[in-house]
């Protein structure tokens, strides 16, 4: 079946010209100013690319980015998006992985490429040329690899998962009708668009059911509240973090009453946080769970009135999950085992690696290494990652739970659990925590806390302090720095 998932942008300039497709700072780009520049990248492309050859985008959130992104889609090339803080090894290892033919990138990050491709560095005056716009767009196969993402790689060298247009499209379509997206919503794009969360979750979306994005580069929550007034933000999809540092954010005299929902996902949201900043933005956050290999939706509470806190919800349209033991077999409601995923929405593969395609993915089931419960109803709780159990003294340690404790401290404003080697019990409990403004945190008193709230087994027998906690450029918590 030929398809292209560039469709949601052409349909969309069909019955909204003239309306704002991305605003970035002063700048506003009109869904047929988008289509129109896509098509001209589209014909840039083609003059050294061939159907189906890797170009990388290294950008941050900007509107560049969009018209890059739907020409590679229109052009029937593959995009490789990057982080722009990553450093030339990183950079080269993806690239050489990928064998991309062309690399889209700003002035910042020209020092860091050091490849054999071409170049369009959309700092240039004119970058472009001035090709014609490309007449229609490619006729890709449903099937045909419209993305690879590479992973967060932290266990070992990233990996590219391939992401399909049907596949991609029908996860921006079953996402937006979940959450009722609908063409007057603006949406607040403080995740980057390089992440499968922004780009898919975020981006798509919008652009899917024709309504607006309001691009920010970095994540500033001053920055961020200020644009929630001024452009009337309606939906707000963050990962917890975000959600925290709004949550200690003043809001002044800011009109913030556009807001009519949130969405949360990338790592679990602490009850804690939910709970306050529910109560101070007078919003309800829906969270959910996904990752790269699923294109980024995999699960998700439906609506206001089904959400239950602490869950990320049931299998979205089309999408089986089953909890797994490890002999093996599906556990029942309550147990706790390795969350494994069927449907559309998983990846064709990781690029060039059959090897870790095979252990990734089992009968057509993609093994996710994270821990989570299903109760009676057939939502599921996130427990953990795999590699983050601690096992102390025999004892199953679950981070994610004494972490909630640790977020109900009145001086942390981050928290992380760990486990390091322990001669005696295999491994003990480290918590590693953040101050609030203007809080001292009391290490003896830290754990004093977890003791009147956990068993013992499950308390920290120490407490680091740091004035933040090490984190991706999506938000997520980086364990792997702590732990080194």
């Amino acid at each position: 079946m030929s398809f292209n998932l560039a469709v949601i942008l052409e349909e969309a300039a069909k019955l909204y010209p003239d309306k704002a497709v991305a605003i970035a700072g002063d700048r506003r780009m009109t869904y047929a100013e988008l289509d129109v520049a896509s098509s001209r990248f589209a014909t840039a492309l083609l003059a050294h690319c061939q159907p189906g050859d890797r170009v990388g985008v290294m950008l941050p959130n900007r509107l560049e980015f969009l018209e890059c992104y739907f020409g590679i889609l229109k052009a029937g090339l593959v995009m490789v998006p990057v982080n722009p803080l990553f450093k030339a090894d990183e950079v080269r290892h993806i690239f050489t992985d990928s064998a991309v033919t062309a690399v889209v990138h700003s002035e910042a990050v020209s020092g860091v490429l050091d490849g054999d491709y071409v170049r369009f560095n959309v700092d240039a005056a004119d970058y472009l040329g001035s090709p014609a716009p490309l007449d229609a767009a490619a006729a890709t196969n449903a099937d045909d690899t419209a993305l690879i993402i590479y992973t967060s790689g932290t266990t070992g060298k990233p990996k590219g998962a391939e992401l399909t247009h049907f596949q991609l499209y029908l996860n921006c379509t079953i996402a937006g009708e979940t959450f009722g997206t609908r063409p007057e919503d603006v949406s607040i794009a403080v995740l980057p668009f390089f992440h499968i969360y922004g780009l898919s979750g975020i981006l798509n979306v919008a652009i899917r059911y024709g309504s607006t994005v309001v691009s920010m580069p970095r994540f500033d929550p001053p920055a961020v509240l200020d644009a929630m007034h001024e452009h009337r933000i309606t939906v707000m999809v963050g990962v917890p973090t975000m959600y925290h540092a709004l949550l200690h954010t003043d809001i002044g005299d800011r009109d913030l009453s556009a807001l009519r929902i949130g969405a949360s996902g990338g790592a679990s949201l602490p009850e804690a946080v939910m709970t306050a900043f529910e109560d101070k933005f007078g919003i309800t956050i829906l969270e959910g769970y996904g990752m790269s290999e699923t294109g980024s939706s995999a699960t998700m509470n439906y609506s206001v009135q089904d959400r239950r806190i602490l869950s990320i919800g049931k299998p979205i349209w089309g999408v089986t999950a089953k909890i797994v033991g490890p002999n093996g077999v599906s556990l029942k409601p309550r147990e706790v085992g390795e969350i494994w995923l069927r449907g559309h929405n998983i990846m064709k593969g990781y690029w060039g690696n059959p090897a870790a395609t095979a252990e990734a993915i089992q009968d057509g089931w993609l093994r996710t290494g994270d821990l989570a419960y299903k109760d009676e109803d057939g939502y599921l709780y996130l427990v953990d990652r795999i590699k983050d159990l601690i096992i102390r003294g025999g004892y199953n340690v679950y981070p994610r739970e004494v972490e909630e404790v640790l977020y109900g401290h009145p001086a942390i404003a981050e928290a992380a659990v760990i486990g390091r080697p322990d001669d005696r019990l295999g491994e003990e409990i480290v918590a590693v925590v953040a101050p609030k403004p203007g809080a001292v945190i009391d290490p003896e008193h830290v754990i004093a806390f977890c003791r009147e709230r956990l068993a013992l087994y499950k308390c920290p027998r120490e407490v680091r302090v740091m004035q933040a906690l090490p984190k991706t450029a999506a938000g997520k918590l980086l364990k792997r720095e702590l732990r080194g």
